[in-house]
């Protein structure tokens, strides 16, 4: 994986790490990649922290430098970004923006001319134009223009509003969201007849470890049990995740929205060969709701960006994961949660039902996750310990059939293994988890 973008960006603190000069690299490297011509343009977009404005400046410079023109948009969402960049027939499209919960952590984000973000390969590619202390490069003869269009935001809200099959009125929803969303949702909602309650933003922790994926969804649920609402909907800062609360103040994940909305758009003939794409990750649930309903499901590995590869390579227009970042690539070619959520308000005014009667449709299991740190010596070796994968083996016999156990290594802050289990006794299956854990700790100290 490129060591400048991780799974989706480039990010970094910034200036310290994601400097103006990396930026302008950025900029200069998609321009030469991706502009086929002279007069092309590619997209920059952002939001509203105080770094992004800077690194527009230098992202700008970068790609005038190419002899490539550079239209700015203003602040806009990461799947608002992709719109434009697809409809404007842009060569392709740079979104920056503050990283999820960790203030001061900033990031960019490459388009192509398609709407979707760049796979690894190219992302490679472009590591080596920035790396590169020298060399032929290639320039347009003359210098690029800035541009300028204050209409993006209005045409991505325009293109939400034309989403829904029937009309939204006489729902009362509180949503969760910040920055660019909240008008967003404040316009497309009132001109599809929806009474919007926006819940005012908490305070964010400085703390990147105990920030929450979903600001405020605690709150959220709160305000929704205590509250006349229809449901509640949360979208994470940069636009992506999705998740709901049900009339009674329940918490409705990834994996129920998307068995919702797969159980609807197969009814409707509207589900590409009857089938959904979901992660490794997702829960047995969600694959015995699918079954009991005709739909077939197809596995990826557990980042979005694997579920939207499989969903491109099959032609398939439909998944996701539990944590709400939700691909509907017949409307997006990205996740969006605003155009999840207000998929699922079709479908709770369509169907007439509550969010929590569709919602009971899926019988879930008790699930528990841990991870568990470990040295950069104990990378993949930890597959080949015999006392950790007889331990894993050992408690699979136990749950059979009604649970699984899924443990895999990512790398984030560090490397880690990531423990999951399912089962139908909660209690049980944390004491296995537990195990599993404390002896992928106590044996990783082995490769030290």
């Amino acid at each position: 994986m490129s060591g400048l973008f991780g799974t989706d960006s480039a990010r970094g603190l910034f200036v310290a790490e994601l400097s103006c000069e990396l930026a302008m690299q950025a900029g200069r490297a998609a321009a030469e990649l991706f502009a086929k011509e002279q007069g092309e343009k590619i997209i920059v977009a952002k939001d509203g922290a105080l770094s992004s404005a800077v690194l527009e400046a230098a992202v700008c410079a970068g790609i005038c430098s190419s002899g490539v023109d550079a239209e700015t948009v203003g602040e806009i969402s990461g799947a608002a970004a992709s719109f434009i960049v697809k409809k404007h027939k842009a060569a392709a499209g740079i979104m920056i923006s503050e990283a999820t919960g960790v203030t001061g952590e900033s990031g960019i984000t490459v388009f192509g001319r398609d709407g979707f973000r760049i796979g690894e390969e190219t992302q490679l590619e472009m590591e080596e134009y920035i790396c590169a202390a020298s060399g032929e490069r290639r320039r347009f003869e003359n210098m690029g223009r800035m541009l300028s269009c204050d209409t993006a935001a209005a045409e991505y809200i325009s293109h939400i509003k034309a989403v829904p099959a029937v009309r939204l009125c006489g729902l009362r929803i509180a949503v969760c969201c910040c920055g660019f969303l909240k008008k967003a949702v404040e316009k497309s909602f009132s001109e599809l007849g929806i009474r919007a309650v926006l819940l005012p933003e908490p305070e964010r922790s400085p703390e990147p470890d105990i920030a929450p994926e979903i600001t405020g969804l605690e709150r959220l649920m709160d305000a929704v049990a205590s509250g006349d609402f229809s449901c509640g909907i949360a979208i994470e800062r940069d636009g992506g995740s999705c998740l709901a609360v049900d009339e009674k103040g329940m918490l409705v994940d990834g994996d129920t929205i998307l068995a919702i909305i797969a159980k609807y758009c197969r009814k409707n003939e509207q589900l590409k060969d009857n089938a959904i794409v979901v992660n490794i990750m997702s829960s047995l649930g969600l694959m015995s709701f699918a079954e009991e309903n005709g739909i077939r499901i197809v596995t990826s590995g557990s980042c979005g960006r694997s579920v939207l590869d499989r969903m491109l390579e099959g032609g398939y227009n439909l998944g996701g994961g539990q944590n709400g970042r939700i691909f509907l690539t017949d409307y997006s070619s990205c996740d969006d949660g605003l155009l999840c959520g207000v998929k699922l308000l079709e479908i709770l005014k369509a169907t007439g039902k509550s969010l929590s009667e569709l919602a009971g449709e899926m019988r879930r299991l008790p699930q528990i996750s841990l991870n568990v740190r470990i040295s950069d010596s104990g990378r993949e070796v930890w597959k080949n310990d015999s006392e950790i994968t007889g331990l894993i083996g050992h408690y699979e016999k136990e749950l059979g059939a009604e649970g699984r156990i899924i443990v895999r290594e990512s790398s984030g802050n560090g490397p880690i293994i990531r423990v999951m289990i399912e089962g139908s006794d909660f209690g049980r299956i944390n004491d296995i988890a537990m195990d599993i854990a404390q002896r992928i700790k106590e044996r990783c100290r082995f490769y030290n």
